[in-house]
This record gives C-alpha cells, structure tokens and sequence, in this order.
C-alpha cells in the first residue's frame, strides 16, 4: 500500500505522468510534475485553449477544463504559434537533449516567421517592432491587431 511521504492516507499520491494533483500535497505549495524526455505534446492550438502543451502538465484548475476554441483567423494562428514555441523553449531549458523537441521548436519558428510575414502583407504589422515595407511607419494604420472584426477574413 503506497502511502504520500507527507500523509499517512493510501494511494493519495499521483504517479508521475498523471498529470493530477496529489491529494496530500500542502496548501498554497506549488508542484510540477517531473517531465519525462520526449513527452507527448498537444498541437499548438490545442495546447494554448489548454494553458500547456504538455498533457502531464495539464492540471485545470478545480477540475475545470477550457474546450473554447479558438476561430481559424490568421492572428490567433500566430498566437497559437507563439504560444508553442514559448512552452517548447521553456522545456528545451530543462531538455536540451530532445531532439525531437528541438525539431518542433524549430519548425514552429520558422511557420511563426512565415506566417507573421503573412499577416503584415495582408493586414499591417503586428507591432512597432515589425519590420516595415518601403521604409514607411505603418503601425497607425488600421486595423490594428486586437480589431477583431477587420481580422476575422
């Protein structure tokens, strides 16, 4: 009978991978389940509706689970981009040996990079810091990033 280390009631401890809570873990304490090599990874835009792209990670919150998706609007196509590959660096911190992370995270920057190009040609810069076309300001120009309506097309 497997006991927590901090409790004395059987099976309250989660298996690594489970990606639950252990029921015995102190309040207000944080915990990060140990990630193994090569775990198995939602795809972009799955993993930001989730807040993680890593399903052991995936603890919602009193077991509340987001299901809204997304719409297929280049903009959040970019946002589900950025946020992978920000989840894939922060793993490859702790994983430098992944090579098939690696991989993934190099194939998300380069759609990230074709596809913010993309957007600026159709709808302006994504921000200031976005390389201009012609030498021209065009941050000002409408629609901005945020106007949802003139970017639903």
């Amino acid at each position: 009978m497997d006991t927590c280390k901090t409790g004395n009631r059987p099976g309250c401890c989660a298996q690594p991978g489970e990606g639950r809570l252990p029921c015995c873990a102190p309040l207000a304490n944080p915990y990060v389940p140990f990630q193994p090599e090569n775990p198995p990874k939602y795809e972009a835009r799955r993993g930001m509706i989730r807040g993680t792209l890593f399903p052991g990670l995936d603890l919602p919150l009193m077991g509340m689970v987001n299901e809204v998706e997304k719409s297929d609007t280049p903009l959040h196509e970019l946002q589900a981009l950025s946020f992978a590959i920000q989840e894939l660096a922060l793993y490859l911190d702790t994983h430098r040996e992944d090579q098939e992370a690696l991989e993934l995270y190099q194939a998300y920057q380069e759609l990230y990079c074709q596809g913010r190009q993309a957007y600026a040609r159709q709808f302006g810069p994504l921000n200031h810091m976005s390389p201009t076309e012609g030498g021209q300001y065009r941050w000002l120009e409408d629609p901005w990033p945020w106007d949802l309506a003139a970017n639903e097309k």
